[in-house]
């Protein structure tokens, strides 16, 4: 996998806020039924795929982090 905060286009220090704002932002631009007439409408379904994914390395690792704190 990609660099999950390269992905979302955040920076490593962002709040769980931005993580969400930019999660939120990209999975509309990429959403498959946003791109049903897209010609890149492969790429844009594989863009969001990707997109879900370092959303949820990010939830996870969030998750644990605050669990050891």
């Amino acid at each position: 996998m990609n660099d999950p905060y390269s992905v979302l286009g955040i920076s490593r220090g962002a709040t769980d806020d931005e993580i969400k704002k930019a999660y939120r932002a990209l999975s509309r631009k990429y959403h498959p039924d946003a791109n049903i007439n897209n010609p890149n409408k492969d790429q844009a379904e594989a863009k969001f795929k990707e997109v879900q994914q370092a959303y949820q390395h990010q939830r996870l690792r969030r998750l644990v982090c605050a669990h050891w704190d």
